[in-house]
């Protein structure tokens, strides 16, 4: 039976994890399901133009509708007061995926993707604003929703905890966002534009809970150990948040495009990933891509992904990461290896298609 399908998009425009996982799981349902109707919707304040943009990259069987709610309104009145069913807004639908950001109520099939309950799990990493609006959002997940979407083991164990039954939960292993290394001539540019000279280490992410402090201290040992005889950089993406007294040999690049990210993988002699907790962490399948040796924690949904690919540390022992990375290098073309082997288990089209067969359980309610 033909379903009306509606997933919200509205963090496809910006380029997070979120953001990603909405454009791929959108692109490859419209390429693998060419029995239903798909409208994809959104805030029509959030950016419009960008989100048209995105969208008509698409191919395939679907409408879109905008919504014309700010994304604060939308947030008080779906997460906090819970009124105004999704078809209210854009009309009937026999599934609903809602998005990461907003649950509102429905009357259809109702599934959504939780990627990492952290803000709750790991309080002290995050802001207040974030760790209240993921407890109210859990609220109405617990009691409404019919199938809950999550990228690993260890957020489904988190879920759990907190009271979801374990009938709803379903594992749907995500995949990178790049689909291979980078030329030499794009790598060469990306240190070029970012004044890399020579080798480099890489850390994606710059936050409490990407571990910024203790990789810093464990690059600090590393070079201590390397010098006088090698010279070796600490690359992060991402902004600069805290104090560094001594910034020697450390960069920042602030934000950078896809393009430029794949740049960066396909340069580094090692990617360190330490973080406190990941839902997932497609940047450890981004770095096997690329052909990038991977450091990474031991505790959390990394060792999940690693696959046996990767040296795992304890994200909270400086001397841990510190022999991490000394290792890594040590080994690299092992490690490259069994990663490009790993990689190629994920595939944004399998999400697609076992997430289409969660929307086709509608059938059996």
């Amino acid at each position: 039976m033909k379903m009306k399908i509606g997933i919200d998009i509205s963090p496809i425009i910006y380029e997070s994890g979120v953001s990603w996982y909405t454009w791929h799981l959108v692109k490859n349902l419209l390429r693998v399901d060419k029995s239903n109707e798909y409208l994809l919707f959104g805030g029509s304040l959030r950016r419009t133009n960008d989100l048209l943009d995105k969208i008509q990259k698409l191919r395939g069987k679907f409408k879109i509708s905008f919504y014309p709610i700010p994304p604060t309104v939308a947030d008080f009145l779906w997460n906090k007061l819970h009124l105004l069913n999704i078809e209210s807004v854009v009309g009937s639908l026999d599934v609903f995926h809602s998005s990461d950001w907003s649950q509102p109520p429905s009357n259809a099939f109702k599934v959504t993707t939780i990627h990492d309950l952290s803000p709750i799990t790991y309080p002290g990493l995050t802001d207040e604003k974030v760790i209240k609006n993921t407890q109210r959002r859990l609220k109405w997940i617990v009691k409404e929703v019919d199938r809950i979407i999550v990228p690993s083991q260890s957020t489904k164990r988190d879920l759990l905890h907190y009271g979801v039954k374990e009938a709803k939960v379903k594992v749907i292993s995500e995949a990178s966002n790049v689909d291979g290394p980078a030329s030499q001539v794009k790598v060469d540019s990306f240190k070029r534009k970012y004044a890399i000279v020579g080798e480099y280490l890489l850390g994606v992410g710059v936050s409490p809970r990407k571990n910024t402090k203790r990789l810093i201290a464990a690059y600090r040992k590393v070079l201590n150990i390397l010098l006088p005889k090698k010279k070796i950089n600490m690359v992060f993406v991402g902004e600069k948040w805290l104090e560094i007294s001594d910034t020697h040999n450390i960069i920042f690049t602030g934000h950078i495009s896809n393009e430029e990210l794949q740049a960066a993988y396909s340069g580094a002699k090692v990617l360190v990933y330490a973080s406190i907790c990941e839902g997932f962490g497609i940047p450890i399948l981004d770095a096997y891509a690329c052909g990038c040796p991977v450091v990474t924690s031991n505790i959390s949904s990394m060792p999940e992904v690693a696959s046996g690919a990767a040296v795992l540390v304890n994200p909270f022992d400086v001397d841990s990461i510190a022999k991490g990375l000394l290792k890594a290098m040590q080994n690299s073309e092992d490690l490259v290896k069994r990663g490009r082997s790993v990689n190629k288990r994920f595939s944004w089209e399998e999400v697609a298609r076992q997430t289409l067969d969660v929307y086709n359980e509608a059938h059996e309610l």
